[in-house]
């Protein structure tokens, strides 16, 4: 064994150490590397020149465009959450659905997938599911394991479900390990591999998700449809009830998601707007007031962009001089008119106890992600310092199989650090070793993508370490034990392990659609 090897081995097991050890994760990261390069170059085997790119690297982090998408999603899908849009959706449409088991359980699924496409905030998602539906679905009849395993499992899919953080994240790694690809092979001018391109390749995946839940929920209740009803189900939802809830939500999916997949706007953009029409969501629900400048800020948003659509938004300047007319100006007015009305919106939620602690959420959560990605940028230094590329290289092209092979073996390794690690630091630290050597090879970067993503599904719900489980033990009643917990989670890990595989069998399901809008 090599120097090299050696030491790369030791700052694995390092790293893994510190983790374990209960020590912040973005110490762990950067902190292990950084002490094992130390003692190897005390050994003449490290050259520490490498820790010269650590600040170019961060400030590349901190100035990368697309991750500024990171924080407003995270704030649109905040602001949601507190202002009890989500939950008044679900109350809705489980009563909509409700009248038995299978009714009340397929209800989460499909809210859940709702709440995905519109927040994909996990903790908030799943505290939410456990204190309104665990009760219904108990009540129902439904076993303490069922509705275990489908709150956590359904509280997931925000992570799939476009527009995602992790898609966000993926984005980002697999376009520059792509890019780092086409050069080693010898292009120079790729095609750019984009966050749309993720979001287009992850919808019919995770549609694909959210159906297999509804039939195994459907196959594992369907002896007990005749049960005794809800609670909730017992009372009315009336339509137009129902599309209140409902219809801002969609029409928030829609605009984010839409804008980005046919290319109107970017992610950080869209990622803009969400937070603005997100803004006018929360405070519908805080008065009627509230609700009325919220929609006739809405109304005037849909004006402008028809104005823009017909080319009569704002000035031109031709020549050195400016062009203008009455709808131009009337288009102006109007914009300063709606921004005015959003500020007043936004001040709704400030009253009520709203914007604030999202914005401070928003903060931690946001510097969390940074941090890990900032660690992580050392990590991948200091294994670069060690000839880790190049041994991972060899290992990758001596496994048989091919370019499918050394795809396994990758698919398989995440599968395995989600047991132990989160999503950001599987992405930030696999992604950049293994994402060079196989997009060498004709494997699609947006397939590779997808494919990890749905993996990364399984982090959240494997113990010990899965973000879902220790959100709903924070909302289950005593009787509902850890374990408990952890043995209703194995049903769905296989469910989102066949979602694995079939788009595996299938690389249709997540390159089509990009490639027809893109």
């Amino acid at each position: 064994m090599t120097p090299d090897l050696l030491w790369l081995v030791v700052m694995v097991i390092a790293v893994f150490a510190a983790i374990l050890s209960g020590v912040p994760v973005l110490l762990a990261i950067a902190g292990a590397p950084t002490l094992v390069a130390l003692a190897a170059a005390a050994f003449g085997d490290f050259d520490l020149v490498f820790f010269q790119a650590v600040p170019q690297r961060v400030y590349g982090i901190m100035t990368n465009p697309l991750l500024l998408a990171v924080p407003l999603f995270v704030l649109m899908g905040l602001l949601l959450e507190k202002s009890n849009q989500a939950e008044r959706m679900l109350k809705n449409l489980t009563l909509a659905l409700g009248g038995n088991q299978s009714a009340l359980a397929l209800s989460v699924v499909l809210v859940s997938a709702l709440i995905a496409a519109s927040t994909g905030i996990i903790g908030a998602t799943i505290v939410m599911l456990g204190t309104i539906t665990l009760p219904a679905l108990l009540s129902a009849g439904v076993n303490k394991h069922m509705s275990s395993g489908l709150i956590c499992a359904s509280g997931t899919l925000g992570q799939i479900i476009p527009p995602s953080i992790v898609l966000i994240l993926l984005g980002d790694q697999v376009s520059n390990a792509y890019f780092e690809a086409q050069q080693e092979a010898g292009n120079f001018a790729p095609d750019p591999v984009t966050v749309g391109d993720l979001f287009a390749g992850a919808l019919f995946p995770g549609l694909l998700l959210v159906a297999l839940y509804a039939a195994y929920v459907l196959i594992r209740l369907r002896r007990s449809s005749s049960s005794r009803p809800a609670e909730e189900s017992r009372e009315r939802v009336s339509p137009f009830e129902l599309f209140k809830n409902i219809a801002p939500t969609l029409g928030l999916i829609v605009a984010v998601l839409g804008s980005i997949l046919i290319g109107v706007a970017t992610p950080t953009e869209a990622a803009g707007v969400g937070v603005a029409g997100a803004i006018l969501i929360a405070a519908s629900g805080q008065g009627r007031g509230a609700a009325r400048v919220a929609a006739l800020c809405a109304i005037l948003a849909v004006v402008l962009l028809a104005l823009r659509q017909a080319g009569l938004f704002g000035l031109e300047f031709s020549g050195g001089r400016i062009s203008w007319s009455l709808a131009s100006l009337a288009s102006i007015g109007l914009t300063v008119a709606a921004i005015l009305l959003l500020l007043v919106a936004a001040s709704s939620l400030f009253r009520k106890e709203v914007l604030l602690p999202a914005l401070g959420e928003t903060v931690t959560i946001t510097g969390m992600i940074f941090g890990i990605v900032m660690a992580a940028s050392v990590l991948s230094l200091v294994f670069r310092g060690f000839d880790g590329d190049v041994h991972v290289a060899e290992l990758l092209n001596a496994l048989p199989g091919g370019a499918y092979g050394m795809l396994i073996l990758t698919m398989l390794v995440i599968f395995l650090l989600g047991f132990i690690l989160e999503f950001v630091e599987i992405i930030f630290i696999v992604v950049p070793i293994v994402g060079p050597v196989i997009l060498q090879t004709d494997i699609s970067p947006v397939w590779f993508a997808v494919l990890i993503a749905l993996n990364l599904q399984t982090s959240f719900l494997t113990p010990p370490f899965g973000f879902a489980l220790f959100y709903y033990r924070s909302v289950a009643p005593p009787e509902i034990r850890t374990v408990d917990i952890y043995v209703s989670v194995i049903p769905f890990v296989l469910i989102q392990l066949m979602a694995l595989a079939l788009v595996a069998a299938f690389p249709a399901l997540a390159t089509w659609l990009p490639a027809v809008l893109f």
